[in-house]
């Protein structure tokens, strides 16, 4: 059981749908008989995605579009183009990101670019589809990828995590609009991925590592848990139970409410007791 937008004639549209996490959920939208739109900046890669999500699905529906989320003025044409042919978008997987890697005083251009498609770009595609998916009138759920490293911020990527740390904050407040508006029909969820082996995370390595979950498991867990009232899909992996995950966000809280230094569990004076108190020790 999951979601009832995710049903056969409804209208899917994926944003960085052309590998990854967001390929692997088109697939699986696909198969459910809903009519896919992949779309992508990496234009290379949409045709290979487009065989890949058609052959799952049984009408073979399945349209693409080469669109930069970082632009606003194409997001809105994709955005008029689509609903003017269907009428209505039923289901918005807001995925499309970017991760570059960045330093505190690195090179401005990586922070730009992230800036531009995790946080600005994934907030007007929200923005921009959403608005027309309300005015519509028919049940409608927007899914925004956000990522644990927007939530407990851990050293050595700040850009991302800014983008993601404001990407939750945003996904928090729309779903505090939908879930207030009379009558509402549209919601939205955050979709936190855990450690998944997918062309953003590999860097380097042509195989699995043995913690990462495949971009297939993570979409599996993701339908499974649009089937709930849950708003956060926090999603382990081979490495990470939930378990530890809410020791570690708690922990990531509580350095406010204890007034610890910030980012603790890697402080010097810190680690050793955020470890023992994760083991119950």
């Amino acid at each position: 059981m999951t979601h009832p937008v995710i049903a056969d004639g409804n209208v899917a549209v994926v944003t960085g749908g052309a590998s990854g996490i967001g390929l692997a959920a088109a697939k699986r939208f696909a198969a459910a008989g809903m009519t896919v739109c992949l779309v992508d900046r990496i234009e290379e890669r949409l045709a290979a995605a487009k065989e890949a999500v058609a052959a799952e699905s049984p009408s073979g529906t399945v349209l693409t579009s080469n669109t930069d989320v970082g632009d606003r003025a194409a997001v809105e044409a994709l955005a008029k183009n689509l609903f003017g042919r269907f009428g209505t978008i039923h289901l918005l997987f807001d995925n499309a990101g970017i991760q570059p890697g960045s330093s505190i005083f690195g090179p401005q251009a990586n922070w730009d670019a992230v800036l531009r498609v995790n946080l600005h770009g994934a907030i007007q595609v929200a923005q921009i589809f959403g608005e027309r998916m309300v005015a519509g009138g028919e049940p409608g759920l927007i899914v925004v990828s956000g990522s644990k490293q927007g939530i407990t911020t851990p050293p050595g990527d700040p850009a991302y995590n800014v983008s993601k740390a404001g990407l939750k904050a945003f996904t928090e407040a729309l779903q505090h609009d939908l879930r207030n508006r009379q009558g509402g029909r549209v919601e939205a969820r955050l979709m936190i991925p855990g450690f998944v082996f997918t062309p953003l995370t590999r860097g380097e390595r042509v195989e699995k590592p043995d913690g990462a979950w495949t971009p297939e498991q993570t979409a599996d867990f993701m339908l499974e848990k649009l089937g709930t009232d849950e708003f956060y899909i926090l999603c382990p992996d081979g490495e990470v139970t939930r378990e530890m995950d809410e020791k570690r966000i708690a922990w990531a809280a509580g350095d406010i409410v204890e007034n610890r230094p910030p980012l603790s569990r890697w402080h010097s004076d810190w680690a050793e007791k955020f470890k023992a108190w994760a083991a119950g020790r």
